[in-house]
């Protein structure tokens, strides 16, 4: 199975959109998405020098127009994608990458909600000086609760060994001062506190804005970084989204999620390295490919047959299908099991792990064609559970 991923803000080098550019058909593509930003992208990844493209502003429309188009290139025809893509995530930013490309909101939406996501994250950056540093190594236990005693926030838990402490100078300074033991501190090239509280007022513009975006259901699964749960739901997918600018990025979730789905592949978008550094290390027996050039796009299409297959939700009608967020144990609501008619939002049952249970509503409501699972199934994320027919009453 098949996962493609999505990088985020700090995988960008300077020059390294030069070999995507030769391309005239890329390049076109490219200043279109550059167009709808308002922005020289293609200046900024080519000749503008890595301090530059630090800048939030910059590098988040950078790396969501590069991975967007990238993809045309390594699928001429998108419809083909569907069918051999089991899930997509996006470390980040490049959430928004990845629900383009799901086709949960038009490549055009992402480039203006990305613009001013990137502003308004610079935005609240520069009200306080704050920074992130990596952790590397140590005990997990130990390092969050140094994290937390210094008053910092976990703000990337990308697995085994590699946690992201955020907060202000003076507070990364006394942790620098008094590290974790065993554990190697890394200060980050970021403009500031990001999936913090510091970061509170880009959700509230964010969100303002998101209300006029219209959504659609993705096409593929769309793993979630802030439980790691699969989405179903365009509005949800979006909500999510905006809601992580200022929340943890749970990465080691999303990889958690990937080996429940049964990946064997993970291709990972332009420019690429960063997260198949890190499923290497995680998910071991599990194939990468880092596509930097595009001198790689055969060799990723052959990784892309390899271990392409289509997702549950591809092989099954996708209109009003409501599908499992999570691994676990499936329980219907009684409610729900006895009516042919759910309203929107209804709740149709839970899915119960080991670590939590997870309610689930039919957020479009519709007529019930059939249940796909009975209460008391074991359940995959991204499994279809129910099949409803829209209701124009409704």
């Amino acid at each position: 199975m098949l996962v493609i991923v999505a990088p985020g803000q700090g995988a960008q080098t300077p020059g390294f959109l030069s070999p995507w550019l030769e391309d005239p058909t890329f390049a076109a593509r490219f200043d279109w998405l550059a167009t709808v930003a308002g922005i020289d992208l293609a200046h900024y990844g080519t000749e503008a020098d890595a301090e530059t493209i630090r800048d939030t502003k910059i590098a988040q429309p950078l790396l969501v127009a590069t991975g967007l188009i990238a993809a045309l290139d390594l699928f001429p025809h998108p419809a083909d994608a569907f069918a051999r893509i089991g899930a997509v995530a996006g470390h980040s930013v490049g959430e928004l990458t990845a629900a383009a490309g799901a086709r949960a909101i038009t490549a055009e939406q992402a480039m203006v909600l990305v613009r001013e996501r990137g502003n308004a994250m610079a935005a609240a950056a520069a009200t306080t000086a704050t920074g992130m540093t990596a952790v590397l190594g140590g005990d997990r236990e130990e390092v969050l609760a140094s994290i937390e005693r210094h008053g910092l926030t976990p703000a990337n838990d990308n697995g085994p060994g590699q946690v992201v402490a955020a907060g202000t100078m003076e507070q990364l300074a006394a942790f620098a001062e008094e590290p974790p033991a065993k554990a190697r501190l890394m200060p980050l090239s970021v403009a500031g506190a990001f999936h913090t509280s510091h970061m509170a007022p880009a959700v509230d513009r964010l969100a303002g804005l998101a209300r006029s975006v219209s959504t659609h259901d993705p096409r593929t699964p769309v793993i979630s970084n802030r439980d790691g749960q699969v989405v179903h739901d365009g509005r949800e997918v979006l909500r999510r989204i905006v809601g992580q600018i200022a929340n943890p990025v749970r990465w080691d979730l999303c990889m958690e999620t990937m080996a429940d789905l049964g990946v064997t592949g993970i291709l990972e978008m332009p420019p690429a390295g960063t997260l198949t550094g890190i499923a290497k290390r995680a998910l071991k027996g599990v194939e990468t490919f880092a596509l930097k050039t595009p001198d790689q796009l055969d060799a990723a299409r052959e990784f892309c047959d390899e271990h392409g297959e289509a997702s549950m939700i591809e092989t099954t009608p996708t209109w009003r299908m409501v599908v499992s967020p999570a691994k676990g144990t499936f329980h219907i609501s009684a409610e729900a099991a006895q009516l042919h008619l759910l309203a929107p939002g209804a709740t149709i049952g839970a899915v119960a792990s080991l670590r939590d249970r997870t309610e689930i509503t039919a957020p479009h409501g519709g007529s019930v064609v059939e249940w796909l699972v009975e209460d008391g199934d074991l359940v995959a994320p991204g499994q279809p559970l129910l099949r409803l027919h829209p209701e124009a009453s409704l």
